[in-house]
């Protein structure tokens, strides 16, 4: 008795210390029944009601019993998804794939493929699943049922021959690379500049995808639901303002950013590029169904604007206007060049759906000469003018010119000549080059140095006169240098050694001439005093003459009148005596009136009439021919007038 009961609990032993098992915290038990009744259909690997093969139930972390005769079971890790990876599911079980896809159809009941049993019951498909597991996942996924595909490692257990024929699984035995299976971040890259600086650039993600309904016929890229809402809009009066807001405004809000595949079919997305990029952020896209490629961004800076070309979009509409004969331009939303350009910011747009061309609004130089602008290095294929005079001198000419294009005016100008470097190289180039060069060959080259200034306002002119057809202003032509040949430069420095000569020789004139006319002042300065002295004297010389003619006038009229008083006396005198003689001669006679006057004259005279020298004679005799003697020698001398006194004789006379 006692040896059976150690023999049935030998048995028990036996058979049931083995079917515990033991799962780890981090583990799963895959179920293998090895006996049934029941047999797999055919092409099925998992059994669902009992069948031998793999069990669609697993055996979670802790002690389970399984009987071990009828069960084996293997121990395989939790499917964990590291940091900064995702885990691409691919169902090894359930229904074929539809006709042309390349994803099982997901559903929000299938969670994250947890559960083997809904996945089926709710018609799971083989093949990839559109969802991918985000990073910090942690699952108990039956390892028959899916594989899962990380960076590093790929969970479950292959049951398709080629995949066991693999020895080693991993991202490349599926034709991708491990990176894919990392979260796709978009985010600002770093260029590195020569000068070894670097250069923080913008970047969008554009999307492609592989999986969908093929595009429209004539388009390049898919946007859900097309154009239809950019025409609603202009039929309803938006401006064009509105109309770049709804193109740059993305629809990816419907589909979680491409993370939500099965979403983005829902709504209509098709296969191949994507109009509407990824912005900055992370996102888990399946790489199986979505690449993205990182481009950067349209930044437009201050004092320049962006002229679009769309390659999508809805029909061309020309907007142009009669008047404009250089292609079309179209409202935003159509293909074409938009007649609206896009001013300062920074712009989301896919480079596959539309192109820019960044046109400079400030004053833009061009330099004709070795070197180049840093702003903006349009001038970069620009060199020096080589043209020939009349003579055949070869000129070399730096020239630089100044252009302007008004922001409004910037579609036109592109629609016109196509890009800023097509405007420079083929129509500023040949109406620039090709001037100057006619210009010199039609005049010596002396004219043309002598008349730069001119031969500068005419170029000016005439390249106005071209790019004003281009809607292009042009702000300034300057001759920055011209570069002479040798030979008339030899020419034109002996001509200017000659004229500097002259030039000095007249300065070497004018400062003799200046310097003799400093010695003039210095010498009118050291008399200034003796000058002032004489004209003083003079003034004052003046001044005594006036007061001379002044005196001479008083003493002229003083005499005058004191003449006609004396004349007057003298008149009267003289009458009276001739008065008193005439009675005298009545009375003695006329001789004896004579010798009384005499007598008298002699005696109120102070002339001596004794001789000094006395000659002794008779004395009465003696004395009167003395007297008679003195008389007769003043008669002589002045006649009777010297005795009588003026007036006086002629009155006696008389």
């Amino acid at each position: 008795m006692e040896l059976w009961i150690w023999v049935a609990a030998g048995v028990l032993l036996v058979l049931l210390v083995p079917s515990i098992r033991i799962i780890g915290p981090d583990q799963v038990g895959l179920v293998i029944k090895r006996l049934s009744f029941k047999k797999l259909k055919e092409g099925e690997v998992v059994a669902f009601q009992g069948e031998a093969g793999y069990q669609a139930d697993l055996l979670l972390p802790g002690w389970r019993f399984k009987l071990w005769i009828l069960y084996s079971v293997s121990k395989h890790p939790m499917v964990q998804i590291p940091a900064g990876q995702i885990g691409v599911v691919i169902a090894q079980v359930g229904k074929p794939l539809d006709p042309g896809a390349k994803s099982g159809v997901y559903k929000p009941e299938f969670g994250d493929f947890r559960d083997l049993r809904k996945f089926m019951g709710l018609g799971g498909q083989k093949g990839v699943q559109r969802p991918v597991l985000p990073p910090g996942t942690v699952a108990p996924i039956h390892p028959v049922g899916f594989l899962v595909i990380t960076k590093d490692r790929v969970y479950g257990v292959p049951i398709s021959p080629e995949l066991q024929a693999e020895k080693k699984l991993g991202p490349a035995t599926w034709g991708l690379k491990p990176e894919d299976f990392t979260v796709t971040v978009i985010e600002p890259l770093m260029r590195q500049l020569p000068d070894g600086t670097s250069k923080r650039v913008d970047v969008v993600g554009i999307v492609e995808t592989f999986e969908g309904p093929p595009l429209e016929p004539g388009d390049i890229a898919g946007r859900l639901e097309g154009f239809s809402d950019l025409a609603d809009l202009e039929r309803n009066g938006a401006d064009d303002l509105t109309l770049v807001n709804a193109v740059l405004n993305s629809k990816n809000k419907l589909h979680n950013n491409y993370q939500d595949y099965q979403a983005f079919l829902d709504h209509g997305g098709r296969i191949g590029i994507q109009h509407d990029p990824l912005l900055y952020g992370a996102y888990n896209l399946n790489p199986f169904l979505v690449r993205v490629r990182r481009v950067p961004m349209v930044v437009v800076e201050q004092g320049e604007v962006a002229v679009i070309k769309s390659y999508v979009g809805l029909e061309p509409r020309d907007v142009s206007g009669a008047e404009f004969r250089f292609g079309t331009l179209v409202r935003p939303g159509h293909r074409g060049i938009w007649r609206e350009p896009l001013r300062t910011g920074k712009y989301a747009l896919n480079p596959y759906c539309y192109d820019h061309e960044i046109v400079p609004t400030y004053i833009l130089t061009l330099n004709w000469a070795l070197q180049t602008s840093e702003a903006h290095k349009l001038d970069r294929h620009l060199s020096q003018i080589v043209a020939k005079s009349r003579e055949g001198f070869v000129f070399r000419i730096d020239l630089q010119v100044q252009i302007h294009i008004p922001d409004v005016q910037a579609p036109r100008v592109i629609s016109a000549v196509g890009t800023m470097a097509n405007l420079v190289d083929e129509v500023l180039q040949a109406a620039v080059g090709n001037h100057f060069r006619d210009k010199l060959q039609s005049m010596p080259a002396i004219m043309f140095i002598e008349n730069r200034q001119r031969v500068q306002e005419e170029a000016l002119h005439h390249i106005s006169q071209q790019l004003k057809v281009y809607n292009v202003d042009t702000r300034g032509v300057f001759i920055q240098d011209v570069i002479l040949p040798d030979q008339l430069v030899e020419v034109l420095t002996q001509r200017e050694i000659a004229n500097q000569q002259i030039q000095t020789y007249r300065k070497q004139q004018e400062a003799e001439t200046v310097r003799i006319e400093t010695e003039k002042q210095r010498g009118t300065a050291d008399q200034q005093a003796e000058l002032a002295r004489s004209m003083v004297g003079i003034e004052i010389a003046r001044n005594q003459a006036s007061a001379r003619v002044a005196q001479a006038e008083g003493e002229a009229t003083y005499l005058e009148k004191v003449g006609t008083a004396k004349a007057a006396e003298v008149r009267a005198v003289g009458l009276a005596r001739a008065e008193a003689y005439a009675k005298q001669v009545q009375a003695l006679g006329a001789d004896n009136t004579a010798l009384v006057n005499v007598i008298t004259a002699l005696a109120t005279s102070q002339q001596p009439f004794v001789p000094e020298v006395y000659v002794g004679g008779n004395e009465a005799r003696g004395a009167a021919d003395a007297l008679y003697a003195t008389l007769t020698g003043l008669l002589r001398k002045g006649g009777l007038s010297a005795v009588l006194g003026p007036g006086e004789g002629k009155t006696s006379a008389t």
